[in-house]
């Protein structure tokens, strides 16, 4: 008996295992054949009761045109007028879209016609008229433990009007963020080309799904007998 005891004792540890794993297959077998069945279930269902039809599909992507397949921005024809209306109004206000990129095909092509660009943030701009006409003082932080210090620089616009070459059409103030504005702010800079005659406006005042602009003047509430 002592014997037969410890032959089961004795069994190597590989062929206990092989034992558990044969009992615990049908186990397992029945498992997996409930998951099939439930599996099998829901197709069944979703046959009767779902919306098998890929062509009827919520949020379904369709190319409506041209742009679609190309890009929006490569095969816009309104270049012309974009020039036409910078010229003829000489501050606009642009409403890009979100994920950007489009202003600067509309950038390019003033450039290409001979404008120089001064490319400027409203956040932190101060007074605009200050800042862009007028000697203006900027103090430098001092973080606690300098003196406070003021420095003054020269007008940002008139600086640069100086320093163009002789070929320059005009200088273009691109001002992002201008949507932080206040609406006196918006009406001075519509009126900067009337006091700089070389000077052309862009402003950011928002955004919008393809890229469009309007008059500044109109934006900042400037009928034509205040102008």
């Amino acid at each position: 008996m002592s014997s037969a005891a410890s032959l089961g004792y004795g069994v190597p540890a590989c062929f206990n295992n092989v034992q558990h794993t044969k009992k615990q297959q049908p186990m397992r077998n029945s498992f997996m054949a409930k998951q099939h069945r439930s599996v099998g279930m829901m197709q069944g269902w979703r046959g009767r009761h779902g919306n098998t039809n890929t062509s009827k599909r919520v949020g379904e992507v369709k190319c409506r045109g041209l742009g679609d397949f190309i890009g929006g921005d490569l095969v816009r024809f309104d270049i012309g007028k974009w020039l036409s209306d910078v010229e003829e109004h000489k501050a606009l206000a642009i409403y890009p879209p979100h994920e950007g990129g489009y202003e600067g095909r509309y950038l390019s092509r003033l450039k290409r016609q001979g404008y120089y660009f001064l490319d400027l943030t409203a956040r932190g701009l101060g007074d605009p008229e200050t800042t862009l006409t007028k000697i203006h003082p900027v103090c430098p932080p001092h973080v606690g433990k300098q003196p406070i210090a003021r420095w003054y620089y020269p007008p940002e616009v008139d600086y640069r009007l100086e320093a163009l070459p002789p070929n320059a059409k005009g200088l273009v103030v691109w001002i992002i963020e201008a949507k932080v504005l206040s609406k006196a702010e918006l009406q001075f800079l519509a009126l900067l080309p009337t006091l700089r005659p070389n000077v052309r406006v862009i402003a950011e005042c928002g955004n919008w799904r393809k890229f469009m602009w309007k008059p500044l003047k109109e934006i900042a509430g400037l009928t034509t007998s205040e102008v």
